[in-house]
C-alpha cells in the first residue's frame, strides 16, 4: 500500500505500509523468519538474480518486516529509498565505506563516535579525511580539488547546535564533483528534510527521535535508490541490518514521531527561555532563541527547532556537575531523543575523547550541560533546573 505524496507527514507515517494482513490487522505481523522457502531453482535465480521480487535471506534485507520500516522511513524524507541498520554508527560507516573512498571532507563539529570513526578507523583504511571548523567553511572548495569526495556534517550540531547551511554546502560540493551526507537525527524529519534542500544521503540514529522511547537501537539512511545501491553491500557483509523484532517496534514508533516532536519542540523552546533569564547561566544554545547566533539560518531551513539544546553553567566544569548530579526530573544519561528529559556533560560523554583544547576551539566549554528535553510537563522541567542551578552553584 501507497499514499498519496501530497498527504501530510502524520498520515503518511500511519497509512504507508507495504504489506496489506490477510486478516485484516492494520499492523503487520513481525517476521522473524531468517530464511524462505522457493518452489523451485528457477524462481529462486529469479530472485537472486533481480528478475522479480521476493524474500531471500533475511541478513540480505529482504524480510517483510525491514522492508515495511524502511518504506516508511523513506517516506518520512521523501526519499526514493531508506536502509535499516542496528545503530546509527553501523548506518554511518556503511556510508563512508560506500560514498566516502576517494575521501571524506567533515564540516563543522561532529558526534565523538563519529570523529573516532573517522579518525580511527578511515584513516587506517587509506581514506583521506579532512575536518573544517564551521568557521572554515569558506575552505571547502579547496578541499574538494578531487572530483568523487563525500561532505559530511550534522545540522544542528552535538553538543553545541550549530547550524550549517545545507543548501550552500550542497551547492559548493556538487559543483566540484561531491556528495553530500548529512546526519539529521537531533532535527529530525519533521522539522529539517535535509534531500529537499541538496543532500543526497541522510542518516539518522533511530535509537534517538525516530525511536523515541529509549527501548531500542537502530540506525537508518535515506537517500536515492542508486546511492543506496552500494551501501546494501556493505551492510550485508558487514552483518550491520537490523533485527526483524527491532524493525517492527521502530514502525510502531514512527506512527506517532509527529506528535512527539511538535511537544519536544514546545518544552525545549520554554525551556530554553527560562535559562536565557537564569542568572547562573552564562550562555544558552537553542536555534530557536533569537540571541542564537544561527537563528535566522535555522529559521529558514527549519520548520521546528528540536528538543536539545545546551547550557553553560557559571562556574565551568565542578558546578555544571553539580548541576547535573542535582537534578531530580532530567535523568543523568547518554543519549537522547526519548521520552524522558535526559541531562550529560559532554566534556564527561560524547566528547570526552576530545582534548580539552579541541572542545573549546568546538566552542564546547568546560561549564556545558547538554539537554535532551522530553515530554515531561514543561513547568516541571524548569522547577528541577532553578532548584538545581540553586543547590549545584
Amino acid at each position: 500500500m501507497t499514499t498519496p505524496n501530497n498527504q501530510g507527514p502524520a498520515t503518511r507515517i500511519i497509512h504507508n505500509r507495504r504489506h496489506k494482513d490477510a486478516f485484516g490487522s492494520p499492523y503487520s505481523p513481525v517476521y522473524n523468519t531468517t530464511t524462505y522457502r522457493f518452489e523451485n531453482t528457477a524462481d529462486l535465480l529469479d530472485v537472486i538474480e533481480g528478475r522479480s521480487d521476493g524474500n531471500l535471506y533475511t541478513r540480505w534485507g529482504t524480510n517483510p518486516s525491514i522492508q515495511e520500516l524502511e518504506q516508511g522511513l523513506a517516506g518520512l524524507e521523501n526519499a526514493e529509498a531508506a536502509l535499516g541498520f542496528a545503530s546509527g554508527m553501523a548506518a554511518i560507516s556503511a556510508t563512508l565505506l560506500a560514498h566516502g573512498r576517494n575521501g571524506i571532507v567533515c564540516v563543522g563539529d561532529l558526534y565523538g563516535g563519529t570523529q573516532e570513526l573517522l579518525k580511527n578507523h578511515c584513516q587506517a583504511l587509506g581514506i583521506p579525511v579532512t575536518f573544517l571548523f564551521r568557521k572554515e567553511q569558506n575552505q571547502l572548495a579547496e578541499t574538494l580539488n578531487e572530483p568523487g569526495k563525500l561532505v559530511y556534517f550534522e545540522t544542528p550540531a552535538n553538543p553545541n547546535m550549530a547550524i550549517l547551511d545545507i543548501r550552500a554546502i550542497a551547492e559548493t560540493a556538487h559543483q566540484h564533483g561531491a556528495l553530500v551526507a548529512v546526519d539529521n537525527k537531533f532535527a529530525s524529519p519533521i522539522n529539517q528534510k535535509p534531500l529537499e534542500l541538496g543532500a543526497d544521503l541522510v542518516l539518522h540514529s533511530a535509537t534517538k527521535y525516530l525511536g523515541g522511547h529509549s527501548d531500542l537501537t537502530a540506525g537508518a539512511l535515506m537517500t536515492s535508490a542508486s546511492l543506496a545501491k552500494p551501501v546494501v553491500a556493505w551492510r550485508k557483509n558487514l552483518g550491520q541490518l537490523i533485527a526483524p523484532e527491532t524493525a517492527a517496534l521502530l514502525s510502531r514508533s514512527l506512527r506517532t514521531l509527529p506528535l512527539r516532536v511538535r511537544q519536544h519542540n514546545e518544552n525545549a523552546m520554554a525551556v530554553a527561555q527560562a535559562m536565557e533569564q537564569h542568572p547562573r547561566i552564562t550562555k544558552v544554545h537553542y536555534p530557536g532563541l533569537p540571541s542564537f547566533e544561527g537563528h535566522d539560518l535555522a529559521k529558514q531551513q527549519m520548520t521546528g527547532f528540536g528538543g536539545m539544546l545546551s547550557i553553560e553553567v557559571d562556574g565551568g566544569h565542578q558546578a555544571a556537575e553539580k548541576v547535573a548530579d542535582s537534578l531530580k526530573v532530567f535523568l543523568l544519561a547518554t543519549s537522547l531523543g526519548g521520552v524522558e528529559s535526559l541531562v550529560s556533560q559532554p566534556s564527561a560523554t560524547s566528547h570526552h575523547g576530545l582534548s580539552r583544547e579541541e572542545r573549546l576551539k568546538r566552542g564546547i566549554g568546560d561549564g556545558m550541560l547538554r539537554l535532551s528535553v522530553g515530554l515531561e510537563d514543561a513547568a516541571d522541567l524548569i522547577r528541577d533546573l532553578n532548584d538545581a542551578l540553586t543547590q549545584g552553584c
